[in-house]
């Protein structure tokens, strides 16, 4: 059972003044999500957005809003979020480890969609418990360079992580977030990564909508390689 591509551009890479304009035209231009990084200044040293922010652009989008949480208590945003308008609540298991799975359960009865993240020097290991629980996350994201800043470089030995995920479920959603662009996204798709998010790649490129094509492309390709 293959996994459907989702290209999902990185708004922290967009012009935060024209917000709105900005997931439009991502949207036009054919992204499957927009990806906004939650960062608290404390989990990772960033500061970025919050509540407030994705409830005013849902005011001007009916997109899927992918909310990653690099947040040191995500518990505290789960009913903050859903009132703003998230669509998915994705959260590092580095701050959940005693309580996810109260959290999986508060974000799926307020209508969010769970996924579970984790940074590059954290085993694989760790997110199994939560994809095979009784109420699982839909999906886990596999950070492909350290949480907290834009336009690092892409680690490709995070690609094990990929692997693996893939060949133990098959029908999972993976996200990678972290350097994905036209040079990483072949490696990246052929592990068995469906879910892309790309900042800089995209909002720096000068025609933005052929790299969504690129990048979605690459994962409709290696898709139907990993099915057969």
């Amino acid at each position: 059972m293959g996994v459907t591509p989702k290209i999902a551009p990185s708004m922290l890479s967009s012009d935060f003044a024209n917000l709105a304009s900005e997931a439009q035209r991502m949207l036009h231009f054919g992204a499957d999500w927009l990806h906004m990084d939650i960062m608290d200044g404390h989990f990772v040293p960033n500061l970025t957005i919050g509540a407030p922010v994705i409830e005013s652009l849902r005011k001007h989008t009916k997109g899927y809003l992918d909310c990653h949480l690099m947040v040191t208590n995500p518990l505290d945003y789960v009913e903050p979020l859903a009132k703003a308008g998230a669509s998915g609540f994705t959260f590092h298991v580095e701050t959940s480890k005693d309580n996810w799975e109260e959290l999986i359960q508060r974000i799926k009865s307020h209508g969010m969609t769970p996924g579970v993240a984790l940074k590059p020097g954290t085993p694989i290991e760790e997110v199994y418990p939560l994809v095979e629980a009784g109420n699982p996350v839909e999906m886990v994201l596999v950070m492909t360079v350290e949480p907290g800043f834009g336009g690092q470089k892409f680690m490709p030995e995070m690609m094990d992580k990929v692997r693996i995920l893939r060949k133990k479920y098959p029908s999972l959603d993976i996200e990678v977030d972290g350097g994905l662009g036209p040079s990483t996204i072949d490696v990246a798709a052929s592990a068995g990564a469906n879910c892309i998010v790309a900042g800089s790649s995209v909002f720096g490129a000068p025609e933005p909508v052929q790299v969504i094509s690129l990048l979605k492309n690459s994962v409709e390709k290696a898709q139907q390689t990993l099915i057969q």
